[in-house]
């Protein structure tokens, strides 16, 4: 019972860190103050996200009985640690360099981005729907 709520934890933690930062990131498309608020706000929902993908991935190791569902959660962890594997190691990168400046995001790393944000959302929502089930 421990596990299930540890997993279920981090994926409450991931998601409601990845649903502001995925929001704050479509308002800053076309501004620049929301722009530099969002580069902000990253360093602040990254390590969240990471944390409960960490609480999540752990106790799914514990939790895994080889089912077909199990096996689609697991291709979905797997998808979401690479995605998340990207935007920090890429993409936050990229947005570090443009703090302090004001401008709005190139339109390649919007769509990059964006790109990401539906693999995220789509994968994490799928979590939450497969978790309840």
């Amino acid at each position: 019972m421990i596990l299930e709520f540890i997993h279920l934890a981090g994926i409450i933690i991931a998601l409601g860190a990845v649903t502001v930062i995925d929001t704050m990131g479509f308002i800053s498309r076309k501004s620049k103050e929301w722009t530099q608020v969002t580069i902000k706000a990253h360093h602040v929902t990254k390590p969240l996200i990471w944390l409960g993908t960490l609480l999540m991935g752990i106790s799914w190791m514990f939790l895994y009985s080889g089912s077909t569902i199990d096996l689609i959660k697991t291709i979905l962890i797997f998808i979401l640690v690479a995605n998340g594997s990207f935007l920090s190691f890429y993409i936050s990168p990229r947005l570090d360099r443009l703090y302090g400046k004001k401008v709005i995001l190139p339109s390649k790393l919007q769509l990059t981005i964006a790109f990401s944000m539906i693999i995220s959302f789509s994968c994490w929502w799928s979590l939450v729907f497969i978790t309840i089930k």
